[in-house]
């Protein structure tokens, strides 16, 4: 059988346990997070800094490669390479995205939930080794999705959904129901600006799945400004 390019590498429970030093880029992040990226391009540059304008993520690749693999940096000259992202299927609606560390060392995965993104983008996240959910994320107010859809669609006028609909999304863990994190839009015109904000305690590994669960959601969710 050919082996799949975009499947996540196997799983070693001697690799799981979190230690800080496996996570360099969350040392010392300050947070909310601002994630910002120029929306009218076909080889976008993703950057996401924390709340003292360091550089936590930058991301610079050809747009008809993001969904299948995705190279993480924690510099701008690309140096430093921190975790890679892979899909398991390639240019599918609930493809499901593999994070690792550039050595292999699972992060976690998040996919999406087909359907039922159709009105609410919701997306399952899932921890390492595990096939059950951990996180759920999901669209908080829907309407804002409807009203950019219907304004998008106007011509000229559709530019104006860059800037007037902020729709926002939480992540909750699915054991207790407690929100963990949460990502909003921000107002800009011609770019893609949100804010995350952590809102309660999450370990090294399952804060970065978050991260780059957000990111993933970003890229997918792009064309609704």
């Amino acid at each position: 059988m050919t082996e799949n390019p975009y499947a996540a590498p196997a799983f070693d429970p001697r690799a799981s346990s979190d230690h800080t030093e496996l996570m360099p880029i969350l040392q010392g992040v300050q947070w909310p997070l601002r994630m910002s990226f120029k929306v009218l391009t076909f080889a976008p540059t993703v950057r996401i800094h924390d709340a003292t304008g360091r550089l936590v993520i930058m991301v610079r690749q050809k747009f008809f490669k993001l969904r299948e693999h995705v190279e993480i940096f924690a510099d701008e000259q690309r140096t430093r390479k921190v975790a890679e992202i892979r899909a398991n299927k390639i240019i599918d609606w609930s493809a499901r995205y593999n994070f690792t560390e550039p050595d292999g060392r699972p992060i976690g995965s998040t996919q999406r939930q087909g359907m039922r993104s159709l009105w609410r983008a919701s997306y399952d996240v899932y921890n390492p080794g595990d096939e059950t959910p951990d996180f759920q994320i999901r669209e908080t107010n829907p309407m804002a999705k409807f009203f950019d859809g219907l304004v998008g669609s106007i011509p000229l006028l559709g530019l104006l959904t860059l800037y007037l609909f902020h729709p926002s999304y939480s992540a909750t863990r699915l054991v207790g129901g407690v929100p963990v994190m949460k990502l909003t839009k921000q107002p800009a015109f011609l770019e893609g600006r949100f804010l995350v904000e952590k809102l309660a305690p999450a370990a090294d590994r399952e804060t970065l799945n978050l991260i780059l669960s957000f990111f993933m959601l970003c890229l997918m969710e792009r064309r609704r400004g």
